[in-house]
């Protein structure tokens, strides 16, 4: 995808950030990620369909203005950094490792990006003083979903919304989850399907509302809950 294909992609899905502060993020990325690995996608054409396109899909069916979100195992900064420059929402970006996280807040810092702080946790422990405190939890190419929701869903509000990024499996996670959406008292109330416009990969995007308040016996330990997923 060439800068000016993601424009004209970005404005159908009504976006209207100047693609510049996108071009400056894909160069930072891409120029730190030959210091150390931030991400597997090294080419610049595939870099703005499948980590800046991709991670702003969100935004043809969902607002963020206003809200406090949470990235969960954001990596690089996505989808959080693409979707904070492009929203009014207030953005707390969370991965486990340290030196993606010092990148993230170095580059929110230099260019003055007021909406964005990252922190250095898993969600497991962040949990711990974060519960239900979040509008709007993301996460982008994490982990399976009946895994994600027991992580997720701890820190949403009663009444907010777990948002899953998938690829093409995605429905077939769904189907694998319907245990951990009873025990976690949450929905599905939104499903976007979506094919990218040049490599044609598909898009699950699920939107998961939260009913009432997680039992505080969730989350359970991390080994716990992928050696015996909800």
């Amino acid at each position: 995808m060439t800068k000016e294909e993601l424009k004209k992609y970005l404005l159908e899905l009504g976006v209207s950030t100047n693609v510049e502060v996108f071009e400056n993020l894909l160069k930072d990325t891409l120029t730190t990620n030959e210091k150390f690995n931030l991400t597997a996608i090294k080419d610049e054409d595939s870099f703005r369909e499948l980590m800046v396109y991709d991670s702003l899909l969100p935004l043809s069916f969902f607002n963020f203005d206003d809200k406090k979100v949470l990235d969960v195992g954001t990596g690089a900064g996505y989808p959080g950094l693409p979707l904070a420059v492009s929203s009014k929402g207030e953005f707390t970006l969370l991965d486990s490792t340290k030196k993606k996280i010092d990148h993230i807040n170095e580059y929110v810092k230099s260019n003055d990006i007021k909406n964005v702080v990252g922190v250095n946790a898993r969600a497991e422990d962040f949990v711990k003083t974060h519960r239900e405190e979040f509008d709007i939890v993301i996460a982008r190419a994490v982990s399976s979903l009946n895994i994600l929701l027991e992580l997720c869903l701890p820190l949403v509000k009663v009444g907010g919304v777990f948002i899953a990024m998938k690829g093409a499996k995605g429905n077939e996670e769904i189907e694998q989850s319907k245990r951990a959406l009873a025990c976690l008292d949450a929905e599905i109330v939104e499903i976007q399907e979506a094919t990218l416009p040049i490599s044609r990969e598909k898009r699950i995007n699920i939107v998961i509302k939260k009913k009432s308040s997680t039992n505080k016996k969730y989350p359970r330990e991390y080994k716990d809950i992928v050696n015996k997923p909800l």
